[in-house]
């Protein structure tokens, strides 16, 4: 079996493990994380690496560098999905990094640096709505106040985290020196079609786009379907509707913008009775921060404004907010020269998602790699990847991985 094809079969292993019957779903600090956490643990120590996972869940394997006191080179993605997610979101990252280590240690190789791998405990950000707490705890970013939001169950993120066997008064003791650490580089499925209309097998990514997302709830008043008049209303889902509409059309008419409402619920939630209550999500994206936050205000105004006019209550959050970042130009040469080595012509492209890579930016030059997939489609069952590009994929963090070491002195 190529080590490419193993890759694969691992993808399968962990689209077995999820949160949900029949889909795959694996959210923060849930039993299904902690199930996939065990298994990749496992392939990690196969690999010659030593495992632990921090404070907040985050999985991390270790391979020796040269020395004892050598630096740290990063690999890694992230383990959670979204609900009814596809295969290769976060796990196809986390699985090349622990081939290339594999390789490593067969041909018992060491670099002038450690090799970490990690497992990012949550990127998407599902339980509780705010995304990257895995990356953030190691970048030293994470805000405290989090851990008294609540799930959808009622329970407490200190709460999950203590279920889950971290540790949440010892979040900060979990940051990473960035002293120690001479970068990060992470593969991630592109998620879009441009690979695959370049046909081309990976891409290098010049930047990631910031966004923000937000919690918007509109208040009124419920009341019986039958006997209030429509004129004495204080219908919360029309309000919600109608910034929804007031979403989209924004969004069509800004060049670069992307904004999304994923959630919405009404209550009380009865065929019968008018909605008091509409609470909805907010996802706004674009590569330049400055057409970002503009339209992010365009739009909490509007939700403002349609509220007045309705007579309403609208209660507005932030919830998680992150820059664009530029990736790492040394490190996204020496990726290109590798992916150059492997197929006919390199491609530099930005990502309009987010990924780990943007908060550990934060603290080290962080630069990824993209494998396409198919039809660009992603956080979705039908999300796929060919085994001949995952091989190529791994071919290219190969190569790089030896160029870095021979940067920073020669391998043994």
């Amino acid at each position: 079996m190529s080590a490419s094809e193993k890759i694969m079969q691992r993808i399968e292993a962990l689209a077995k493990i999820s949160d949900e019957p029949g889909k795959i779903t694996r959210i923060f600090a849930s039993p299904a994380m902690r199930r996939a956490n065990k298994l990749v643990a496992q392939w990690m120590r196969e690999a010659g690496m030593k495992t632990r996972t921090d404070a907040i869940g985050n999985l991390i394997g270790h391979y020796d560098g040269e020395k004892n006191d050598a630096k740290l080179f990063l690999l890694g993605s992230h383990l959670d999905t979204v609900r009814n997610a596809g295969k290769f979101d976060g796990p196809l990252g986390v699985l090349l990094a622990i081939s290339c280590v594999d390789h490593l240690h067969r041909q018992k190789i060491h670099l002038p640096f450690a090799v970490q791998v990690i497992g990012f405990a949550d990127e998407e950000g599902v339980r509780y709505q705010t995304a990257y707490l895995g990356s953030q705890v190691l970048a030293g970013r994470f805000n405290k106040t989090n851990l008294r939001r609540r799930d959808a169950r009622g329970i407490s993120m200190a709460n999950a985290i203590k279920r889950f066997g971290g540790n949440p008064a010892k979040l900060s003791s979990a940051r990473l020196n960035p002293k120690q650490i001479i970068g990060y580089v992470e593969a991630h499925i592109e998620q879009g079609p441009v690979l695959e209309k370049q046909n081309l097998a990976t891409g290098i990514v010049s930047a990631i786009a910031g966004q923000t997302r937000a919690r918007i709830s509109f208040i009124g008043r419920a009341g019986h379907a039958g006997t209030t008049p429509m004129s004495q209303r204080k219908d919360a889902l029309c309000a919600a509707a109608e910034f929804i509409v007031s979403v989209e059309k924004l969004a069509k008419k800004t060049n670069g913008l992307v904004a999304t409402v994923g959630e919405i619920a009404a209550l009380p939630g009865a065929s019968n009775v008018i909605p008091g209550e509409a609470r909805l999500s907010l996802d706004v994206r674009h590569e330049k921060d400055s057409l970002r936050r503009s339209a992010h205000l365009k739009l909490k105004n509007v939700a403002i404004q349609i509220a007045r006019r309705r007579l309403l209550r609208c209660d507005y959050e932030i919830v998680h907010e992150t820059a664009a970042v530029n990736c790492s130009r040394e490190l996204s040469r020496l990726l290109g020269q590798s992916a150059k080595r492997g197929q006919k012509r390199l491609i530099l492209l930005p990502s309009g998602a987010g990924h780990d890579a943007a908060i550990m930016a934060g603290i080290t030059p962080s630069g990824m790699l993209f494998i396409r997939c198919k039809n660009g489609i992603s956080h979705h069952p039908d999300e796929a990847v060919k085994v001949e590009d995952v091989q190529i994929a791994l071919e290219v963090l190969n190569d790089f991985l030896l160029s870095l070491g021979k940067k920073h002195g020669r391998a043994q």
